[in-house]
């Protein structure tokens, strides 16, 4: 499994991303392409399940990466079929650690036949479906959330494997994205709200669902359209059917989507994730000036927002701080002298471009401080006369249930400090974040935010549930009063 490492907890992580594809030979290589492309919203494990109209389905589960698992022609040769769908996952924030069983995709044999499913989100009612279920006989295989959809289709009385679908959705609360198969089928299906994305593309007379776009483009796959919030496409040799199975809700969509989980690459709404960021980058600048020399990005991920900074400011940007792109498993045993090196092993600051400077370092977010700590240390060991740090997201004080990795609440910084709390914990000259109505003109909602009715799932910022988050109400967990 890929190691966890010190500079890596203080991110955010999406937990899964989903991939399919029908009508084409050897469906299991695309999806195995499709889910590298992927590997960002999910580096613990994989799995693909494919189905062949004379082997039947075959299904593989691995921990670690993609590219060392299902890139072996011995375990390819074992998923032929020209229908197939993937899963690249994390795990949730309460797991005790990884156990195969809880890889995805899960499988389920009806008596109509197969059907496995992928799932991208979360359910926030799954404790009290799940008791529901093991009260009625169900038995659990898994720890996953997402098993609760195959037992609730295992129990509905409708005569097809799409309608007892709908059916057990209907169901679930939360957030999902669903990619899943029958024997002939690849279906595809977002919730009411639209949380989580889920995108259609055209390749050669087959189709592919995916989490993102960049995913369609590694296999030559054209881009169609987004599966539209409340959607369920069913896709057969014949062409796509389209259903509404939800009531209509108003979308919310998860805005942390723009500014950190998909690739910069990839396209949402019609806009480029890239230059949704750059632009971010622009709005920091005008609401959060300050004199400095340069413009620096935290690499990787706050580099468009640096560009963008430093476009809008007249900073020149400059590559203060170096990414070791071949960070991995670490060549040698993470000893505890090794693990204190933290940050070290992934970044390294160039020192001859950041001494004497005032350097404005640019970063997508802050969720325990301990990376922006230990940069900072670098920064001011490397000569820098003065540290400003400009964060292209405002404060993450509340956590996500809805398929993203995120601490307790009391340990995001921003829950127990002010701004200026945190710019004297972090020691910075100053700190100042995007606003929310800043990052909402960004993604190019010109007028900001509409607090009545918000256009965006924006949770971890605001401590606005769109969704009821069921389970964590009843483990103790205290809603945002009502202002």
């Amino acid at each position: 499994m890929p190691p966890s490492h010190p500079f890596d907890d203080d991110k955010l992580k999406e937990e899964c991303g989903v991939f399919g594809v029908i009508g084409v030979t050897d469906a299991a290589n695309f999806v195995a392409l499709g889910l590298h492309a992927l590997q960002h919203r999910g580096q613990e494990a994989g799995g693909i399940v494919s189905h062949h109209p004379e082997h039947g389905f075959n299904s593989a589960r691995r921990f670690g990466y993609v590219r060392d698992n299902f890139t072996k022609q011995s375990l390819m040769d074992t998923l032929p079929g020209p229908l197939a769908i993937g899963h690249v996952r994390y795990s949730t924030a309460g797991s005790k650690g990884a156990v195969i069983r809880d890889v995805q995709p899960f499988f389920g044999e009806f008596s109509m036949g197969g059907a496995a499913i992928a799932h991208n989100g979360n359910i926030t009612n799954a404790d009290s479906l799940k008791r529901e279920l093991i009260d009625r006989g169900s038995i659990f295989q898994s720890s996953s959330d997402s098993e609760c959809i195959i037992h609730l289709m295992a129990r509905s009385l409708q005569r097809n494997i799409p309608e007892r679908m709908k059916d057990a959705l209907r169901r679930v609360e939360g957030a999902f994205s669903v990619v899943a198969m029958t024997r002939t089928k690849l279906i595809g299906v977002r919730d009411a709200l639209g949380v989580r994305p889920l995108v259609l593309g055209k390749i050669g007379d087959g189709y592919a669902l995916s989490s993102e776009t960049c995913a369609l483009d590694i296999i030559g796959a054209e881009y169609v359209r987004e599966i539209a919030p409340g959607e369920m496409v069913v896709i057969t040799e014949d062409g796509i059917e389209s259903y509404q199975p939800f009531d209509p809700k108003t979308p919310r969509f998860c805005i942390f989507e723009h500014v950190y989980f998909s690739r910069p690459d990839s396209i949402i709404g019609g806009q480029s994730v890239y230059e949704t960021r750059r632009q971010i980058g622009v709005e920091l600048a005008r609401e959060t000036p300050v004199d400095a020399d340069i413009v620096c990005p935290v690499p990787d991920s706050g580099t468009p927002a640096a560009i963008g900074y430093s476009q809008e400011s007249g900073i020149p940007y400059a590559m203060g701080i170096i990414r070791n792109q071949y960070m991995g498993r670490t060549f040698i045993e993470p000893t505890e002298q090794i693990r204190n090196m933290g940050v070290r092993l992934k970044l390294n600051v160039n020192r001859a471009l950041i001494k004497g400077k005032r350097v404005i370092l640019v970063d997508d977010s802050v969720v325990r401080g301990t990376t922006s700590r230990k940069i900072k240390e670098m920064i001011l060991d490397a000569g820098a006369a003065e540290v400003h740090f400009r964060i292209a997201s405002p404060p993450t004080a509340w956590p996500c249930f809805y398929g993203v990795d995120t601490p307790q609440r009391e340990k995001l910084l921003a829950a127990t400090m002010s701004e200026e709390e945190m710019r004297t914990h972090l020691g910075v000259d100053s700190l100042k974040f995007i606003s929310l109505d800043g990052l909402y003109r960004a993604v190019g909602e010109a007028e900001g935010r509409k607090s009545d009715c918000p256009q965006y799932c924006d949770a971890c910022f605001s401590g606005e549930y769109p969704v009821r988050p069921a389970d964590m109400i009843e483990k103790g967990f205290e809603l945002k009063a009502a202002e």
